[in-house]
């Protein structure tokens, strides 16, 4: 039962929407998260979805079962993801000129133009490092 909450766990942080520099991956922050917590997880949260948010939740009200180890980890995972989530979103503000201009796009919908912007010619510095960070390039 733990290895399959573990694999589901993994599986639905990894497909998770999308901020500083040295942002860790989702299937990274998943994996650390599923590998410290798993059995806790398993134990105290089933039935819960496992959208960051409601788990960290589910974590923070069962805090008193919680190994050392998972109490240590939970909340840096979580917050590695919701720092890979920031970065994401700052990809349409630092990078809005170059999807419309270059990519011929447009800023709401800035994963298609992700295969332009990576490619294209007279890209800003601030658009690149916010592609950087949030793990397109």
């Amino acid at each position: 039962m733990v290895r399959g909450a573990s694999i589901l766990l993994v599986v639905a942080l990894a497909t998770a929407p999308v901020a500083s520099a040295e942002t860790m991956s989702f299937g990274d922050a998943a994996a650390w998260l599923a590998k410290s917590c798993a059995a806790e997880i398993s134990a105290n949260c089933r039935g819960v979805s496992f959208d960051a948010n409601r788990l960290k939740e589910c974590l923070s009200r069962n805090t008193d079962v919680l190994s050392p180890q998972c109490a240590t980890d939970y909340l840096k995972s979580l917050d590695a993801i919701q720092k890979r989530i920031a970065a994401r979103i700052t990809v349409a503000n630092a990078c809005g000129r170059e999807i419309v201009k270059l990519c011929k796009g447009s800023p709401k919908e800035t994963s298609k133009s992700i295969p332009c912007l990576t490619t294209a010619r007279g890209v800003s510095r601030n658009c690149i490092q916010a592609m950087d960070d949030a793990g397109y390039r």
